[in-house]
């Protein structure tokens, strides 16, 4: 598998407080890779640095081997990357089914693209909401919402930050069952989460982030093994 993201040395700062210390990242194609680490460490902050949201001070961002720092976020979604934000923000104005068909478009260039009718089959629980307002949603249609949002516009890569953040128990399991799905299809995913056994179900591999920096990195049989960097660095 060849490397679909690389992150080298990326440093990101809000102003003058620095947030990222040359932080480095590599995501393979069809790989689920994580970002693990207590509230603050840095997670969010990467994820809008690839996204060109909080613009990279220095370092290198590259996606399918052409460097997106500097971009717009526009171009760099455009390139097939989809973001699933924290806290959804769907659009509350607009029906489940104008949600899902505002940005629809094959990125990827797949055979077998994700269109309107494949994700309602994958989430057949919106099927009943359609002309529904997003607003009028439950917190777990709206994160079902959100990623089916994201998979209309068929991307190379599918971020998650804060993937099941809020949900009741029961939709989390529907959240962690369409991930291990996506990747069975060999979606390529980030994700950040807190639920780190869950994740270890589903992940290829881990960074663990403290303070800005990489504090630890490997594969999910090495991260269920080391029990005491879970209460070193994640808080479990």
């Amino acid at each position: 598998m060849s490397e679909l993201l690389q992150v080298e040395k990326l440093e990101t700062a809000y102003g003058a407080s620095q947030v990222l210390f040359g932080l480095d990242l590599a995501i393979r194609a069809g790989e689920v890779a994580t970002l693990l680490g207590r509230n603050g460490m840095g997670k969010t902050t990467t994820v809008r640095s690839i996204m060109g949201l909080t613009p990279a001070r220095s370092g290198t961002i590259r996606f399918r081997g052409e460097r997106i720092e500097g971009q717009r976020p526009d171009r760099i979604a455009r390139c097939g990357i989809a973001l699933v934000p924290e806290g959804r923000q769907i659009f509350p104005n607009l029906s489940v089914r104008e949600n899902l068909v505002a940005f629809a478009e094959n990125r990827s260039t797949t055979r077998d693209p994700w269109t309107l009718a494949k994700v309602l089959a994958f989430f057949p629980g919106l099927v009943e909401r359609m002309d529904n307002l997003g607003s009028r949603l439950s917190g777990g249609e709206q994160q079902m919402l959100a990623i089916g949002r994201a998979l209309m516009t068929n991307p190379h890569l599918l971020i998650l930050d804060e993937a099941t953040e809020g949900l009741a128990p029961l939709v989390r399991e529907e959240i962690w069952r369409c991930l291990a799905a996506l990747k069975a299809a060999g979606q390529t995913i980030l994700v950040i989460d807190k639920y780190v056994e869950r994740l270890i179900a589903i992940a290829d591999h881990h960074t663990v982030l403290s303070r800005g920096r990489v504090a630890w990195r490997g594969s999910s049989k090495e991260l269920a093994a080391d029990r005491a960097l879970w209460h070193r660095y994640l808080g479990v």
